[in-house]
């Protein structure tokens, strides 16, 4: 081959390899482009183009250059974004995630790359420990230092441009307030909150002594005791849940992404404490203020807990921007999911709330009492018979006392339908018809205390107690895994103490078997029977959040609900605008 044919085939090889660069560099901005119009941003001085093609209509290139270029972009330099001037930092935010989702594609996500760098640290240093080959273990370090993925600075160059960009059109060149979009800081934490949640023993010594304080007065402990037993189990359910939190925070259970909740206003663990003695110290207060005014015999005082019931219900339906807003509307947009089960799809946070009914059903008892009482009008006069005697009133509890159950069972048909008959779906719906069967054998029982309807409580409640602890263990928690590594549980664990695992099944066990007491017959005054009640109720309440943690790391572990679907990486800034 001649010199010159060399040169002519170096140059032709140089041209395609700038052609082909161009090419890449004309597909990423058409992507990002269109990613961009889709969430509605537009673009000024781009002629010739409609629907994504070129004006012959066979999509060439964005600028019309089809001929030539092969679909080289042409753009003119007069291309720029319109971004609207009623949200413009939702278009600026919009035009930085496009950029930095298309990057990531390629390896050139600065998140990705350092957690990159650290797996193939760590893989190192195994590697050493096994080898005993430093050196060549420092040359693989070197070689990964140098590495595109590492070193490459393309993301850093356009995270520049971008806040140079937005400093300039939305902050008047402010780059702390530009900064406090683009890179939000993090909320110090401080430890006010610590002094709340140990005083939370106030709020049941308190109700306690207003229990035995009571004595002779039936208006304390036949009306107001279910006002205050409602805030009480409400309030003991939200500080499990904070503690569920903590918990998962420092284990690395990552549970916003499992129920998918947005980062930037899903509740911390001080969040939830500070919920929860918030909610303590509003009741005890009421409480004192409630036994003082009934000793100085002022009338009316029972329409204290309705006012505490009407506050409650203010805060929760409350429009404005206070009180954890999108947690409140959170909470109800679950709620109606759960209620109408049939008709929404079922997600995580959908049964994983269904699941916290079904161990709040005294609460709802409570609930149905202190709505008939107040309703009625009964504070006036004290009918407390008026709303424990009537048929309606029997047939409404036992209705209650289903109800979560038959919303969860409508879940379990649901997804049964949804994800190709998965007979799973259908025998853990099985497992809550069995539940129901429980409960309504011994709410007949209770209304006849025969022999007969003993044996039948004994067999229905000890048959759904089997199936529900099977279904703790093995589906939910993945334990008693017979062929596992770590005996009778699961091969993967967070926890690094075994023990702790075991201890908990023996306790799940234990409080499980409660309904026990229902067919003991222990002969005790009406005051300790509340007492009782009152704290088997907040013992399941503590076995449910029990259950959560461990339900939920199984989740993070195996993907047993099949709920963890990667989306996108969530990048670091947070929404200026939230609906």
């Amino acid at each position: 081959m001649s010199p010159s044919s060399s040169m002519a085939c170096f140059a032709d090889g140089s041209l395609e390899l700038q052609q082909a660069q161009v090419s890449e560099g004309a597909a990423v901005a058409d992507e990002v482009m269109a990613a961009l119009e889709r969430n509605g941003v537009s673009f000024v001085g781009l002629a010739g183009k409609k629907d994504g093609k070129g004006k012959d209509g066979s999509g060439k290139g964005r600028g019309g250059g089809g001929g030539g270029g092969g679909g080289v972009l042409q753009l003119p330099a007069t291309v720029r974004i319109d971004i609207p001037a009623t949200s413009p930092g939702r278009a600026a935010l919009k035009v930085w995630e496009e950029l930095v989702n298309v990057l990531r594609k390629d390896g050139a996500d600065p998140a990705a790359a350092s957690l990159n760098v650290k797996a193939f640290t760590k893989i190192l240093k195994k590697f050493v420990k096994v080898s005993e080959l430093q050196r060549a273990t420092d040359l693989f370090s070197e070689k990964v230092k140098r590495s595109p993925f590492s070193s490459s600075d393309k993301v850093l160059q356009l995270a520049d441009e971008v806040e140079c960009i937005f400093m300039k059109h939305f902050t008047g060149n402010d780059r702390k307030v530009a900064m406090k979009y683009l890179k939000p800081q993090q909320p110090r934490n401080t430890h006010m909150i610590t002094f709340l949640v140990c005083s939370r023993a106030l709020l049941f010594h308190s109700h306690v002594s207003g229990i035995f304080t009571s004595t002779g007065n039936s208006a304390y402990m036949e009306i107001v005791y279910h006002v205050f037993s409602m805030f009480a189990l409400i309030s003991l359910h939200i500080f499990l849940y904070g503690c569920n939190l903590f918990m998962w925070k420092n284990t690395r259970i990552n549970h916003n992404f499992i129920f998918d909740f947005s980062s930037s206003t899903a509740l911390t663990h001080r969040d939830a404490f500070l919920m929860s003695a918030s909610i303590m110290c509003t009741v005890v207060a009421a409480l004192v203020i409630n036994l003082f005014l009934k000793n100085a015999g002022v009338a009316y005082a029972n329409a204290l807990p309705g006012a505490l019931l009407l506050l409650s219900t203010g805060v929760l339906f409350c429009p404005f921007d206070i009180f954890y807003r999108s947690t409140r509307y959170c909470f109800m947009r679950v709620m109606r999911n759960i209620i109408f089960s049939p008709f929404y799809k079922v997600l995580m946070a959908d049964f994983f709330m269904a699941d916290q009914l079904t161990s709040q059903i005294p609460l709802l008892r409570h609930m149905e009492f202190t709505a008939c009482y107040f309703m009625a009008g009964s504070f006036r006069t004290h009918p407390y018979e008026t709303c424990t005697s009537g048929q309606q009133y029997k047939h409404l509890a036992y209705v209650i006392s289903f109800l979560p159950y038959f919303w969860r069972a409508l879940q379990c048909l649901r997804r049964y339908l949804e994800e190709g008959h998965d007979i799973n779906q259908l025998a853990n719906a099985g497992k809550y018809v069995s539940a129901m069967v429980a409960a309504a054998v011994r709410f007949k029982y209770a209304a006849t205390p025969t022999p007969f309807w003993v044996w039948m409580v004994i067999i229905s409640s000890s048959g759904a107690t089997i199936y529900q602890l099977y279904w703790d263990f093995v589906k939910d928690w993945g334990f008693l895994n017979p062929k596992s590594k770590n005996r009778w549980l699961r091969n993967e664990l967070i926890l690094k103490n075994k023990s702790i695992y075991y201890v908990s099944m023996m306790l799940n066990l234990a409080l499980r078997l409660a309904w026990t007491e229902s067919v003991m017959k222990i002969h005790i005054g009406k005051v300790e029977s509340r007492l009782l009640d009152f704290s088997l109720a907040s013992l399941e309440i503590i076995r449910r959040g029990h259950w959560n943690f461990y339900r939920l790391e199984n989740e993070h572990l195996n993907n047993v609900g099949k709920f963890r679907a990667v989306k996108t990486v969530p990048l670091p800034f947070r929404e200026l605008e939230t609906d």
